[in-house]
């Protein structure tokens, strides 16, 4: 079984800048499990329908995931977030799991908002952690999303804290000038492939 690089960060630090480096230098597939997932709840009757049981018909409006209504539910009340997580989480790694079997190349990276809250953590042979100072994760989550800065403080502290990722984590990639950021790739990328061959030869 080819090995599972996680790949995470806190909301904003960069983690798809990163993923997408591994996969244009040095072709890693890249699984990205929140695009995954917006994927299976347009797509999956089955989890439509326990979305709905959690959050009420208004989680759709004509059809579509009503982001804006559920966002102001679940980054209110942390048992609704976990609630639902545990809902989508499954179909998310059955998903994972059929996609990685289909994969040629050395180790798979998959890249997870929340693989450590999820405890998705657990099924990685090694865990990149993206990081990015606080100020410009906040500044960019609400360029990117639209949201106020209250919302984007809500989410932060919905994950965990970046020291307890950290200490989980085998690699530590801080994202800053593009040429730091691809010096470090490259070098996590060696480590990567040497310590699978050394597993190999055990």
């Amino acid at each position: 079984m080819k090995p599972t690089v996680g790949l995470t960060g806190g909301i904003g630090s960069g983690k798809t800048t990163i993923a997408n480096l591994f996969a244009n230098y040095f072709s890693i597939p890249i699984y990205i499990a929140d695009v995954q997932a917006k994927n299976l709840i347009a797509n999956n009757s089955h989890l439509r329908e326990e979305i709905k049981l959690l959050l009420g018909e208004r989680a759709f409006v004509n059809n579509v995931y009503n982001t804006s209504f559920v966002s102001n539910i679940v980054f209110s009340n942390k048992q609704v977030l976990d609630k639902l997580n545990a809902i989508i989480h499954p179909y998310v790694q059955e998903d994972f799991l059929q996609w990685k079997n289909m994969q040629k190349s050395p180790y798979i990276i998959k890249e997870a908002a929340i693989l450590f809250e999820s405890g998705s953590y657990r099924d990685c042979d090694y865990i990149i952690m993206v990081t990015a100072p606080l100020e410009e994760r906040i500044k960019r989550v609400i360029i990117r999303d639209k949201i106020d800065r209250e919302m984007v403080e809500k989410r932060i502290k919905n994950q965990w804290s970046e020291e307890k990722k950290i200490k989980l984590s085998t690699f530590v990639i801080e994202n800053k000038e593009i040429d730091k950021n691809l010096d470090k790739i490259k070098e996590v990328h060696f480590k990567i492939m040497k310590m699978i061959d050394e597993n190999v030869g055990n």
